[in-house]
């Protein structure tokens, strides 16, 4: 594993992450739909990460900005978002993370959030990187399907130029003709090479976006297969939404984990891990 021991760990207060410490899980719904339902997740979430041995960080959005259709569910807002959000971070002491896709909902959002996720498609828009770089907060940089991994070197010396090295960069997946994405590991290796923590967005690499017409279509069965894959790479963190029954979520249901099925991927993913950082 070259190269491990100059990545730049990001802290998270709590812990932190990096390619050469213990596998983190990043988890939950991927709309926040009600404070009883965050909760619920939240605490199903915490238990299944420390069977596992697992640090964990909850996430959710409080809004889905990006979405196929103008009828689908965006979610409960910012403000009820972060009083749920602040909830789920008192009750079971862990860290938060949720998206923001304006620049103004960047320091609102940092009062409660500890880290803050910059989705894919804004992965280049140069406001919205320098607000959430001025929250100081470590941020979860996803990177655009549209980009190399090449590419993200660009956003991670713009992050170093708004003095913000506390970065981490998140793939989820690479547009391959239509309807389809790939995630590849070379490229994900290459990401590794640029000194930053690298997380797998299982979920989300999943999608066949459009796939349902009106919305994202999604190949949830392979979740094990693609969390089993990257951990064996020695990544630093797994991404991955859950959700009691997919079939109701009100976003990404086709791309989602069952919630009474990621103990059973947790175990896994921790073995491997533990062989893989052992080297």
């Amino acid at each position: 594993m070259s190269g491990i021991a100059d990545i730049h760990p990001v802290d998270v207060g709590r812990f932190k992450i990096g390619a050469g410490l213990p596998l983190v899980l990043i988890a939950g719904p991927c709309q926040i739909e009600g404070r009883d339902h965050a909760l619920f997740h939240a605490e199903a979430l915490v238990n299944a990460a420390q069977t596992a041995g697992m640090n964990f960080i909850y996430k959710s959005s409080f809004d889905k900005a990006n979405r196929t259709s103008a009828d689908s569910a965006r979610g409960v807002g910012i403000e009820k978002g972060l009083r749920i959000l602040e909830d789920v971070k008192q009750q079971f002491s862990c860290p938060v993370l949720t998206d923001v896709h304006t620049p103004e909902q960047c320091k609102v959002a940092s009062k409660i959030a500890d880290i803050l996720q910059i989705p894919a498609f804004l992965c280049r828009q140069t406001d919205l990187i320098r607000a959430a770089c001025e929250t100081k907060l470590p941020l979860n940089i996803k990177k655009g399907q549209f980009l190399s991994p090449g590419q993200m070197l660009n956003i991670i010396n713009k992050c170093h130029s708004f003095n913000n090295k506390n970065i981490m960069l998140c793939e989820r997946g690479s547009s391959f003709g239509y309807n389809n994405l790939i995630v590849d590991f070379l490229g994900l290796s290459e990401l590794k090479n640029y000194k930053k923590p690298v997380i797998l967005d299982v979920t989300h690499s999943l999608q066949i976006p459009g796939g349902q017409g009106n919305a994202a279509d999604g190949r949830s069965s392979q979740a094990l297969d693609l969390a089993l894959a990257g951990t064996a790479i020695g990544l630093a963190g797994l991404f991955i939404e859950v959700h009691p029954d997919p079939r109701k979520a009100l976003c990404d249901g086709p791309s989602a984990t069952r919630l009474d099925g990621i103990e059973n991927i947790l175990n896994k993913v921790k073995t491997i891990d533990n062989i893989v950082k052992s080297f």
